[in-house]
């Protein structure tokens, strides 16, 4: 009965969210999305076994036991990926604390309310129609439900061990980042052919799938993390240890070095303002995490055949994964600041400072993603004429284009939430920018594909992105006027939607 009055709470809470109704219309793009992918693994679903069955005759092995073999892999990459998307639950604890509630009850609903998400069985789209189609062909149905049902088993353990890594560990950013160095190592050992555990793992898992009562042995690994979860509950359940825990780990921003900001007058000082906000709290730190994993993105493309002739798509990915991190910061430029904005517009404040401050700052996102991705160059002298066009051309042109229509976007954002699924301060307009930014580069890049060489589009867009480096002070006193015409709609805006 508790548990059902806690749910429907938290359905009125949803419901009667302002911000739910004024993003409706983000909402019900992300719901097409998510139809859009859903048909999308379904269609992977019932085309996995056929594909994995062209592998047969070379290994041996039948579809099921190939996916047994890379299950260990399937497992570190769902952690590593919840590492990133997956948000914490949360409850208002104060408000439960003085009502006849147990505290395990709470505990209870708080660790498993997030397994009741449809987003965990997303994956089932593609496991059931595979476990049709394939696996019951070679195991009946009775092996195809516990296929399945041992799926389930190895979503609540990535789900519930996932949380509690991240409510262990990613308070302090080095603990958080040696659980992804040390994930994405075993899957590098992999990659390169250090070293395999794709025996290991087809042999653990092929014995539990087999076996009957293996699912019951499986299904303790998922009670562990939930036990896991339970304790570290029991340690730290009241919120003061948690206001104390806060100021003996992670980022002291009071302690960061930033003087060297310091020759650039106001302007540095703005910086370091902003680099404070972002190492200061949660939202902006989630999206420097997302931005180290999507700097890998190339390997996806760039080592894949299929798209070895897409000139425009290419350019795409190296307009991506330079500009990645500028991308996530610069939609929101502005809008960062919502929280005190009226307080910024109240100072002695000159306005040129500030746009001058932001222009640098996502100049020196792009400088460092420009950098961490220079190892693609190892993949051959197209890949370095892109990869220095798009940092150009995002240096020079987009920069300016993310000043500019950064002030179009009046949704305030709270700082203390994730980043994963968390649309909040997002608008359709967020989408439009895409357009400007990666969309047309990648079309006319493509285009032009048909009629000239590759280093001759390459040299275009890099004379463009020179240009708008060149005309730097006239492009941003465009955006400095933008932003006089449109601070009064952004301060207004921003207190509609506090």
């Amino acid at each position: 009965m508790i548990v059902q009055h806690l749910l429907r709470q938290e359905w009125l809470k949803t419901a009667r969210s302002k911000a739910f109704y004024k993003n409706l219309a983000v909402n019900i793009v992300v719901a097409l999305m998510a139809v859009y992918f859903a048909a999308i693994f379904l269609i992977l679903g019932f085309q996995l076994g056929r594909v994995l069955e062209e592998f047969h005759a070379k290994t041996g092995m039948n579809p099921t036991e190939l996916i047994n073999s890379v299950m260990i892999y399937i497992i570190l990459g769902g952690i590593l990926f919840r590492l990133f998307m997956q948000q914490l639950g949360t409850i208002n604890l104060f408000t439960y604390q003085m009502l006849p509630v147990k505290r395990s009850t709470i505990v209870n609903f708080l660790l498993l309310k997030p397994l009741a998400s449809p987003l965990n069985y997303l994956t089932l789209l593609i496991v059931i129609p595979f476990a049709i189609t394939s696996v019951s062909e070679y195991y009946g149905g009775a092996g195809a439900f516990r296929f399945v049902l041992n799926a389930v088993f190895i979503i609540w353990f990535n789900s519930l061990f996932t949380a509690f890594l991240k409510r262990r560990f990613t308070s302090v950013f080095t603990s958080f980042i040696l659980i992804i160095a040390v994930i994405a190592g075993i899957i590098a050992l992999e990659v390169f052919n250090v070293f395999s555990l794709s025996g290991i793992s087809g042999s653990v898992f092929g014995f539990l799938f087999q076996h009957v009562w293996g699912s019951a042995l499986l299904l303790l690994f998922p009670v562990l993390a939930f036990v896991l979860n339970r304790r570290f509950f029991a340690r730290n359940y009241y919120p003061e240890y948690f206001n104390r825990k806060n100021k003996n780990s992670g980022v002291d921003t009071k302690t960061i070095n930033l003087s060297f900001l310091d020759r650039f007058g106001s302007i540095g000082d703005f910086m370091a303002l902003e680099l404070k906000l972002i190492l200061r709290h949660k939202r902006t730190r989630s999206m420097l995490y997302m931005s180290a994993l999507f700097l890998f993105y190339g390997l996806i493309f760039y080592t894949n055949g299929v798209y070895g002739n897409r000139e425009g798509f290419l350019f795409f990915i190296a307009i991506f994964v330079t500009g990645f991190l500028m991308f996530m910061y610069g939609q929101w430029i502005i809008s960062w600041d919502s929280a005190y904005f009226d307080g910024l517009m109240t100072k002695n404040i000159p306005i040129p400072h500030y746009i001058k401050a932001n222009y640098n700052l996502l100049v020196a996102f792009n400088v460092i993603c420009f950098i961490l991705t220079t190892p693609y160059f190892f993949f051959g002298i197209r890949i370095i004429q892109m990869q220095i066009a798009a940092f150009l051309f995002n240096v020079g042109i987009n920069t300016a284009i993310l000043l500019f229509f950064a002030s179009y976007n009046t949704k305030r954002i709270d700082l203390s939430q994730g980043t994963a699924f968390n649309y909040q301060g997002t608008t359709f307009k967020n989408f439009l920018i895409l357009l400007p930014l990666m969309i047309i580069p990648m079309t006319v890049t493509g285009v032009l594909s048909f009629f000239m060489e590759t280093s001759v589009i390459m040299a275009i867009l890099a004379g463009i992105g020179l240009l708008g480096i060149v005309f730097r002070k006239q492009m941003l006193t465009l955006c400095v006027n933008q932003f006089n015409k449109r601070k009064y709609v952004l301060a207004q805006g921003f207190r509609d939607s506090e």
